[in-house]
């Protein structure tokens, strides 16, 4: 993952000089490298990227957003990661990464819904270990259906999100609102996606 660095290093210096200078709304970091498992290089790249962030921008915080390599993540669910081997590695990745990267936000859409449990518990365990935060990305389209990608039904968006909330999770994200949740979206459901979202939420 070496390129990743020597790629996003300039980029970094960009942005910030660009925006983060000017604008008070620029309140942080997301390195948008995706891992699941304990890929080659990952940790020195999110340490170098996450220290670089955070010397230019005199500490904001950053964020990953990686994905748990589940049933639905891999051609043969037999090769699916299990909990245990999930809090394995990712043990010594936030080991190797806690004091530049401030949260982390699991995708939440590899795994299946009776997995929830076990596998936010694992990331909560390990977050509070490591002094992190521990955010959910809760994938607003559907990974079960033929068509790729549709918007999620709301039963299986808001199983994921209470979920979360089991767990103790400290923020919700979701991937990706403009296309899946949006009223301005292309997809009918999406409107009627968020409309569920805030009737349960109770938001006007």
């Amino acid at each position: 993952m070496s390129h990743e660095v020597e790629h996003n290093k300039y980029v970094i210096d960009e942005v910030w000089n660009m925006y983060g200078r000017k604008y008070e709304s620029f309140g942080g970091w997301y390195l948008s490298g995706e891992i699941s498992r304990a890929t080659k290089g990952a940790i020195g790249t999110f340490h170098a990227l996450g220290k670089q962030c955070k010397e230019v921008s005199g500490g904001l915080p950053t964020f990953i957003s990686p994905w748990i390599d589940g049933k639905k993540a891999v051609s043969n669910a037999q090769n699916a990661v299990t909990a245990d081997e999930h809090e394995r590695e990712w043990d010594e990745i936030f080991d190797g990464i806690h004091d530049v990267v401030d949260a982390c936000a699991f995708q939440d859409g590899h795994i299946d819904y009776d997995e929830l449990d076990a596998f936010f518990a694992v990331n909560k365990r390990l977050a509070d270990k490591y002094g992190m935060q521990c955010w959910t990305n809760a994938e607003s389209f559907d990974r079960d259906m033929p068509i790729k990608f549709l918007p999620i039904k709301f039963d299986k968006l808001r199983m994921k999100l209470e979920a979360a909330m089991r767990a103790g999770y400290d923020k919700a994200i979701t991937f990706e609102f403009s296309h899946f949740m949006s009223p301005q979206s292309a997809y009918l459901q999406a409107g009627h996606l968020f409309d569920r979202y805030k009737e349960y939420f109770n938001i006007r």
